[in-house]
């Protein structure tokens, strides 16, 4: 992935996912200003923020055909019971994109019925 589409991805991240720089910052372990960094392209993210970075853009991606930007942010930092009571941004940050995208698919097949 290049500058241009972390870039990208955190403007992405404010549009469609009502989150801010410290949203960013918090979830990658950086500060606001390497997030400012990053999106200006001075800098580049180390590969596991990259791949949280990736990874919550297409975890917001998949939420807009649920909810708006602002009801997107309150969903990753709700408790939710099919996570176990815990937060999407947390279990995120721990790696757990394929269990978030479990509970999306349940909602998808909720969805259908």
């Amino acid at each position: 992935m290049n500058s241009n589409a972390i870039a990208r991805y955190i403007t992405d991240f404010e549009s469609m996912g009502g989150l801010k720089g410290t949203d960013v910052a918090n979830l990658t372990g950086v500060s606001k200003a390497t997030i400012s960094r990053w999106r200006n392209g001075t800098a580049f993210p180390h590969p596991e923020s990259e791949r949280l970075i990736s990874d919550l853009h297409y975890l917001i991606d998949r939420l807009t055909d649920y909810y708006s930007g602002s009801e997107i942010r309150t969903w990753l930092y709700a408790p939710h019971p099919q996570l176990e009571g815990r937060r999407a941004i947390e279990v995120l940050h721990e790696g757990g994109l394929t269990e978030i995208l479990k509970t999306l698919e349940r909602m998808d097949e909720a969805a259908y019925l």
